[in-house]
């Protein structure tokens, strides 16, 4: 991102309040083809938290995840956005290649409490995230209950090796099949990862065995991708980055270390 750029998103963001709650809807955006996806927002001066991100493991991807609290801020955001799009498209350089790309992919998904793990600590600890691993569960059709159990046994398993990652759970309601889930968990660095390797301990080996047979049975697929937050291609608000401000304020702006 140049730095006209950052020193336009730091200098007009509207007032947003700090991210305490967990986001109630989640817009997200695969398959990201802009080169400054983040530009769109600060053109239209939106009040929307939204992480720019690359796919570290899963298809070479660009997302962007929108963090909202009704669709009342969806909505604002959208038509904030569709304001200024066709002025940026008709001034876009073309791209003989932009054919060949597969097209964006938007799905929004509402919060669901009873299904995330810790999630206090999963809000507080976006703020400081360096790293996504976002999981996507789709299931059978009538097997709500019988999901609801299997994360419960999960969490039993992350009690158990006392496992630190908190995680976000979400439904998604358009823009996938029904049945579609959305797992958000936050790192500050991979190392939180070499925790998941321990070995499940004797008295916990029936919690994993009961969760696998579970799965097998209402689970229809399962989509595990890490993903690395970009700062340059991000669109956050002061309050957000003060939680990591060493990451999210580059350097080379001088008149912010004054």
């Amino acid at each position: 991102m140049t730095t006209k750029l950052i020193l336009l998103i730091l200098g007009c963001w509207p007032t947003t309040p700090l991210l305490a709650d967990p986001p109630e809807l989640l817009r997200v955006i695969r398959n990201v083809h802009d080169a400054e996806p983040s530009r769109p927002y600060a053109d239209s001066r939106t009040a929307v938290n939204v992480l720019g991100m690359r796919v570290v493991s899963g298809p070479d991807e660009a997302w962007l995840m929108e963090m909202h609290d009704s669709f009342a801020s969806i909505e604002e955001v959208d038509q904030a956005l569709a304001s200024i799009r066709p002025l940026r498209n008709s001034n876009a350089t073309a791209n003989p290649a932009s054919d060949d790309l597969a097209p964006a992919r938007l799905l929004i998904a509402l919060y669901r409490p009873g299904l995330s793990y810790r999630p206090e600590e999963a809000a507080k600890s976006l703020t400081k995230a360096h790293y996504l691993l976002i999981s996507i569960y789709r299931i059978r059709p009538g097997n709500e209950a019988a999901f609801s159990e299997i994360v419960k046994l999960r969490r039993a398993r992350s009690d158990s090796i006392n496992l630190d990652r908190p995680e976000l759970a979400y439904e998604v309601v358009t823009g996938a099949m029904s049945g579609t889930y959305l797992f958000v968990a936050p790192f500050p660095t991979l190392k939180t990862l070499d925790d998941g390797l321990a070995r499940t301990p004797a008295y916990a080996e029936g919690v994993r065995d009961a969760s696998k047979k579970a799965t097998a049975e209402t689970e229809i697929s399962q989509e595990r991708m890490l993903l690395r937050i970009e700062p340059g291609l991000s669109y956050v608000s002061d309050d957000f980055a003060s939680g990591d401000p060493e990451f999210w304020n580059p350097k080379l702006l001088p008149s912010r270390a004054r």
